[in-house]
């Protein structure tokens, strides 16, 4: 199954020695290329804080390292000093470090307050006895603050399934390939937990203590996201502190009790409490089936559709007729709104999104090293600002960018631009008017937005075979005439 995850990342060996450094001047090479990489991956590029742009090799942005010094409660001195390169060599999760949200995106949640769980298998590392013991003390750490109760089952029937897994394990987040420590699921993916068998798991701190990781990952199972408060249970780093004195901070009990209320609820279903965030209005302002309603970009992202519209998006189930409303940000913080085009390869699980002159590359909200990237490297000429829309042909293996009254076609075996392009829309795709806001591709059908209107396009006939209103796909029905 193809999910949106949180984990828990190992970044390095867990005994790795950290150099007693004086300067920065005496940090040597490797360490600044580490650093530089762990912040390129942990705090996001913006527009106004170019990372990698043109600084020298040797250079880090000082408000970069202020900013992670501040969010580890180091002390704020803009340089790659020993505490702050040891900080960044310790266990951590793998979310970045800059959102603010205590939830996953669109606040998944379960919607019954009594749940199951089984262990699948168990960890050579522990006695069993002691494996069921972490396990149900982590649960007991959210069932004190909340109205959820947390029950063992020995069948394939549990809500929650926990297991100890190596390497590649199906979930497109291999252990081989990402050195974690585990990772969960949210509610909207059945929340399940894998431990990465290849660490050393312990009842106490010879190793990594999994009942403290497990505390952590069960809170990603029930829905929160990491927090940037350093005492938070929910904090990106790994702690490895006395298993007996560990306690849910307020921050912990804020964002379970918004998903789940307190214990004193007794309803048989559970709902939202008061938000950790405050959502402006603007959030309303956007009316789904607003006849002229027209959307920036479409995307298919591990089997959902995404509908980008300013700083929002629209989220379409496969087989599910409700349909979800979030901010852009509670994906990609970095990105925040004006998405202008985006599209997916599925079978290397990467979205490619565009803004402006930039591009990005992401696996579900994780945004990929090295990016963003300049659209001119995918050989546009300078005179393109910016790309209006993208669909992939899961096909051909060829990406359609469209760009003012032109469009491209791109290689992606051979990552080059195609010979003879541009290519006018209107000679290739009649009928659909000389610009492309959005596309993507479904059942090998392309869907192209005009303004308020979609086109259905058979590319081999080079006909279009229906048009309808873009919001037609969320449930909006055009109205008949009389």
């Amino acid at each position: 199954m193809k999910c949106f995850l949180l984990t828990i990342t190992l970044l390095g060996a867990l005994s790795y020695a950290v150099p007693v450094l004086q300067e920065a001047e005496q940090v040597s090479e490797k360490d600044i290329d580490f650093a530089k990489k762990y912040i390129e991956k942990y705090y996001y590029e913006s527009d106004q804080v170019p990372v990698f742009g043109t600084r020298s090799r040797r250079s880090i942005p000082t408000e970069k390292l202020q900013q992670m010094q501040e969010l580890s409660g180091l002390k704020v001195t803009g340089k790659l000093d020993p505490n702050t390169l040891a900080a960044m060599k310790k266990s951590r999760c793998g979310v970045p470090d800059i959102g603010e949200y205590r939830t996953f995106p669109f606040s998944p949640r379960w919607g019954k307050k009594n749940l199951t769980y089984s262990i699948q298998n168990y960890t050579p590392d522990m006695e069993p006895a002691d494996v069921d013991n972490a396990i149900e003390r982590a649960w007991k750490m959210w069932s004190d603050v909340t109205p959820l109760t947390f029950t063992r089952v020995y069948n394939d029937s549990a809500d929650i399934r926990i297991s100890f897994v190596t390497g590649d394990h199906g979930d497109h987040r291999s252990f081989k390939v990402y050195k974690h420590l585990a990772h969960a699921f949210s509610p909207a993916y059945g929340g399940e937990v894998h431990f990465n068998e290849d660490v050393l798991w312990s009842k106490d701190l010879k190793g990594i203590n999994l009942f403290i990781v497990a505390a952590h990952e069960f809170g990603h199972s029930l829905g929160l996201y990491d927090s940037d408060v350093v005492d938070a249970l929910m904090f990106s780093f790994y702690k490895p502190s006395d298993p007996q004195n560990l306690r849910l901070h307020r921050d912990d009990i804020e964002g379970i009790q918004y998903l789940y209320g307190t214990p004193g609820d007794d309803s048989g279903e559970t709902k939202k409490h008061t938000p950790p965030v405050n959502i402006s209005e603007e959030a309303t302002s956007t009316e789904l089936c607003d006849p002229q309603l027209a959307f920036d970009a479409v995307a298919n992202v591990r089997g959902e559709t995404l509908f980008f519209k300013d700083s929002f998006i629209w989220r379409k189930f496969p087989q599910k007729k409700v349909i979800e409303k979030s901010f852009i940000s509670s994906f990609w913080p970095a990105l925040r709104k004006d998405i202008n085009a985006a599209y997916e390869i599925e079978e290397e699980d990467i979205v490619y999104l565009f803004k402006g002159t930039k591009y990005w590359a992401t696996r579900a909200n994780i945004i990929e090293p090295g990016f963003p990237r300049n659209i001119h490297r995918l050989g546009f000429p300078k005179s393109v600002k910016k790309i209006d829309a993208a669909v992939y042909d899961e096909t051909t293996k060829k990406t359609y960018f469209f760009s003012g009254d032109k469009y491209w076609r791109y290689s992606e075996t051979t990552k080059t631009m195609e010979r003879g392009y541009p290519r006018q829309i209107e000679a290739d795709f009649p009928n659909i008017g000389s610009k492309v806001d959005a596309a993507f591709q479904q059942d090998g059908r392309l869907y192209l937005f005009n303004g308020s209107k979609q086109y259905e396009f058979d590319s081999r006939s080079k006909k279009i075979l229906g048009r309808k209103k873009a919001n037609n796909w969320l449930g909006c029905m055009t109205p008949k005439k009389n």
